[in-house]
């Protein structure tokens, strides 16, 4: 059977695995992010240790800006002094093996497609609802990058006049549908109420602003808080007029939800879908469907691996 090696570089943890043509994970090694060189020297060590004779191909998947086409980390935020790293040209060179690089969102996207909840569709859509909001495009059977490596930053897209910022962008769709946009929405709330003599579960003084996240808002929500309830109804109301968006222009089978929707989706569902049947085009909804992901935490890995599916046929 083949085997593929897959590399997840984060901005505080490297993955470096070894799975089947399944996607099961059969080897993995972990270690810190450190200074550029020393995790690249970590990087190529642990993938020469993990190759075998039944290794046909690397995948790489890695935090953008970065250019897949050409191979080269061009400057992520969340790893400093990367910048104009060839990456795949210098595993191919060391490694000897067809390598190929996405950014994350894509790398999710191809997992979800060829092991997770998108398997067996032609045209799907990746939301990665974490950190921030981004998208990967699967269409026609194939990953669509952009011409540029920037197709899928639907995070930008402006939902509202005012609310909270996101993606460097009051009202966007990340300001409403994060991890951080939800706790911005939540601090917003949390002093409206406050300024009544309400004091939520998830912020019982104005000392704890500072300490909200989407998770202990979450927690509120599942106790039956109101002010936490209406946080994520707010949300879910603003997924669903962004997914009308998709569904209204991409007109695809399936759209895969990660992360935050994965944990809370019972908390955003109804108002998503109440307004996403008042916005999107009735037939185009008609054949999607909206389901949270379903690699769950060893996403990342398999994200890795798919990408390295992508190198063994050419794609990247």
């Amino acid at each position: 059977m083949k085997e593929y090696i897959g590399i997840d570089i984060g901005g505080t943890k490297c993955a470096v695995v070894r799975a089947d043509e399944n996607g099961t994970i059969l080897e993995k090694t972990r270690f810190d992010t450190t200074a550029k060189d020393d995790t690249l020297k970590k990087i190529f060590s642990a993938v020469a240790k993990l190759k075998t004779p039944s290794t046909v191909s690397v995948g790489i998947s890695c935090g953008g800006p970065l250019s897949s086409t050409r191979g080269v980390i061009l400057c992520p935020p969340n790893l400093p002094g990367w910048i104009d790293v060839p990456i795949v040209s210098d595993v191919e060179e060391k490694i000897g093996l067809p390598t190929a690089l996405c950014n994350d969102a894509n790398a999710c996207a191809l997992a979800e497609w060829r092991f997770g909840a998108g398997r067996g569709t032609k045209n799907m859509i990746f939301l990665t609802f974490g950190t921030g909001m981004g998208a990967g495009l699967i269409l026609d059977g194939r990953l669509y990058s952009g011409t540029c490596d920037m197709a899928g930053e639907v995070g930008h897209i402006r939902l509202a006049p005012r609310g909270p910022v996101g993606f460097g962008k009051a009202g966007s769709f990340e300001g409403f549908c994060s991890g951080g946009g939800i706790g911005r929405l939540a601090r917003s709330e949390a002093e409206k109420a406050m300024k009544k003599g309400v004091y939520p579960a998830f912020c019982k003084s104005e000392a704890e602003l500072d300490t909200i996240s989407a998770k202990s808002v979450a927690e509120a929500a599942n106790s039956g808080d109101a002010t936490a309830i209406k946080v994520y109804k707010k949300s879910g109301a603003m997924l669903g007029r962004a997914l009308a968006v998709l569904v209204d222009v991409i007109n695809p089978e399936v759209i895969v939800i990660g992360s935050v929707f994965e944990r809370s989706e019972h908390l955003l569902r109804a108002e998503m879908e109440k307004t996403l049947k008042k916005e999107a085009i009735g037939y185009s909804l008609d054949v999607c469907r909206v389901v949270p992901a379903a690699l769950g935490d060893s996403i990342g890995d398999v994200a890795a691996i798919a990408v390295a599916k992508e190198a063994e046929m050419g794609n990247n």
